[in-house]
């Protein structure tokens, strides 16, 4: 009897010890899973972080291409309207100049002819600011289209990024579950070695019985 019991105690030291060791590994394998699958998830993070870094850089320097043209576009402008009031003034004074030294019968002629040069004049300074006023017009439609297409990537990006989130999420939630799930079957599975350990130990100490009783 004693034999026997010391058997089954080794055989139940045994399988207690297997079942440890078989829920140590379990353990380790999934957390190396979890560890895998964080890793994975900070590398996308990282990666969509770089993307909205350089889609800010890539904004910015639009910005600054922008700025730059408006200014040597106002600087050509004001330099161009400059030459523009320097030509019709010198016209004018080179008109009321012949208008002083033509003969009588020329004045009016002369007058004639300053007053067509200076509508000419005056139609080019109105062509000047109506161009001015179109390109202005045109400068801000290709800014407003850079700033929405600009918007559209930036909620592109981010709609993208929530997407890998919530399927990242899902995936760490199936793993979990799964964990649950084996932890239920080593529970059943402990559960089932024990009744059937209990069994065992019960058959064994009839046999016993059955012996003595027999001797």
């Amino acid at each position: 009897t004693h034999c026997i019991t010391v058997v089954l105690l080794t055989f139940q030291t045994n399988i207690l010890t297997e079942l440890k060791n078989w829920e140590l590994k379990l353990i380790q394998h999934h957390k190396l899973q979890m560890r895998q699958e964080k890793e994975k998830h900070a590398t996308q993070v990282k990666q969509l972080e770089n993307e909205m870094e350089n889609l800010k850089e890539l904004l910015h320097t639009y910005e600054i291409s922008i700025s730059r043209k408006d200014e040597v576009v106002i600087t050509n402008l004001t330099q161009a309207l400059e030459k523009q009031k320097e030509r019709v003034v010198l016209m004018r004074k080179f008109t009321l100049w012949r208008i002083q030294h033509v003969k009588a019968k020329k004045e009016e002629y002369a007058i004639r002819m300053a007053d067509k040069h200076f509508q000419t004049a005056l139609m080019k300074k109105v062509w000047a600011a109506w161009r001015s006023f179109s390109e202005e017009k045109w400068k801000n439609k290709v800014a407003r289209a850079c700033q929405l297409r600009a918007e559209d990537v930036c909620v592109q990006l981010t709609n993208d990024y929530e997407a890998k989130i919530a399927e990242l999420t899902a995936t760490l939630e199936q793993t979990r579950a799964e964990i649950l799930r084996l932890h239920c079957e080593r529970d059943q599975y402990e559960d089932t070695m024990k009744k059937a350990f209990m069994r065992g130990v019960c058959a064994l100490n009839l046999e016993a019985m059955t012996m003595f009783q027999s001797k």
